[in-house]
């Protein structure tokens, strides 16, 4: 269950991803989610490592972190949108310096779950390979029903896409605050 929970930002992301991915192919769909399932796992692992001392100072700010990423890359997508200057460079889930924001966003929370796990003495090994298994394969399938609507969606996707970052990361925000 922690790994579905932790797995649900990412997936939501996948599904814009997969929104604005045209021509997609199982290469395309398993970097995009291999991205997010790597991520997933070695933010509690790090989280772990840090251990208790930092615990407290971390989830200050975790829920801004993530906030200020994904509103920032989403504003830039309804930006590019609406603009009507030529696009030099569209957004593309699939650019790397985008994939890694995107991934890094989304498992912050993952990283306040490790330092949790080290709290509880939590069998990290195992736990990380499940959290990253299972946002591997929910991602997997967000980008595919992403990609399918976007087919239906197509002139709209930039702005649909931007508008569901900004609010995956205003959800992650309100969380943090009132937690």
């Amino acid at each position: 269950m922690i790994g579905v929970g932790l797995a649900a930002d990412a997936f939501a992301v996948s599904l814009t991803s997969g929104l604005y991915i045209r021509h997609l192919k199982w290469q395309k769909a398993f970097k995009v989610a291999i991205a997010f399932g790597i991520f997933q796992a070695i933010m509690p692992l790090m989280g772990w490592g840090v251990g208790v001392g930092f615990r407290d100072y971390i989830i200050r700010f975790d829920h801004w972190i993530g906030f200020i990423l994904l509103t920032a890359l989403g504003l830039r997508m309804i930006h590019e949108a609406i603009s009507q200057e030529e696009k030099e460079k569209p957004f593309n889930p699939l650019n790397l310096e985008t994939l890694l924001v995107m991934a890094v966003a989304t498992s912050i929370d993952a990283l306040a779950a490790g330092l949790g796990f080290a709290v509880l003495k939590t069998p990290i090994l195992l736990t990380i390979a499940v959290i990253g298994v299972i946002t591997f394969w929910l991602c997997l399938g967000g980008i595919y029903l992403g990609h399918h609507f976007g087919d239906r969606f197509q002139d709209k996707v930039e702005v649909i896409g931007g508008v569901i970052l900004i609010a995956i990361g205003s959800r992650i925000l309100w969380q943090g605050l009132t937690t």
